[in-house]
């Protein structure tokens, strides 16, 4: 095995914010190439971070985004467990990045869940008054009706949503990264969004 450089790792860390020991094992195990790191890594702060999400989050961030010349503001509020992580650069570049994403995508509710039945209710009488006229089994109706519903969250929850810098990892995914790095809960708890000239 090649010897594994101190800029190497470096890079790494820069690239994926993981620590030094990281950063180097995983540029062991995969022989020095940078994107099968990152993506090792990735998993990696995927899988710990799975198991901090039933940590309590009390501390964090209200984050205030301006864009497009005063046009469109968002502000977000996004939790962590301790006043330290909440003060750490990390932590308020996710801030940022989450509130750049609702200015951009314009997401309506935080999670699947917090979409009301009523909503979800509406929408599928809406797909299936779309499919009404097609000669379909009754369950090929349905997946396409799941189908679409899937595609309704990705568009409208926030999380659900492709990152807009990295469209091949959802809002999500981001977070439960940073968790990874970072090693505390992060909890994306609200936002709000405005427009200029819109009520």
């Amino acid at each position: 095995m090649a010897e594994i450089s101190k800029d190497l790792v470096k890079d790494l860390r820069e690239k994926t914010g993981a620590g030094m020991n990281d950063c180097l094992n995983a540029l062991k195990q995969t022989n020095g190439d940078m994107e099968k790191a990152t993506e090792v890594l990735r998993q990696k702060g995927i899988a710990s971070a799975d198991k901090k999400t039933s940590r309590k989050v009390k501390e964090g961030l209200v984050y205030a985004y301006i864009h497009g010349g005063g046009r469109v503001g968002t502000m977000v509020e996004i939790n962590c467990e301790t006043d330290f992580v909440a003060r750490t650069v990390e932590f308020e570049e996710l801030c940022k990045e989450v509130a750049m994403q609702v200015a951009a995508m314009s997401p309506r509710w935080v999670r699947r869940e917090d979409v009301p039945a009523e909503v979800v209710a509406k929408e599928k009488e809406i797909y299936a008054a779309q499919m009404a006229d097609q000669k379909k089994p009754p369950q090929v109706i349905a997946k396409i009706i799941d189908g679409k519903l899937e595609k309704f969250y990705k568009d409208f929850c926030l999380l659900e949503q492709p990152y807009i810098k990295d469209d091949t990892k959802s809002v999500d995914t981001l977070v439960k990264e940073k968790i990874g790095t970072i090693g505390e809960n992060i909890v994306v708890k609200r936002f709000a969004r405005f427009v200029l000239g819109e009520i």
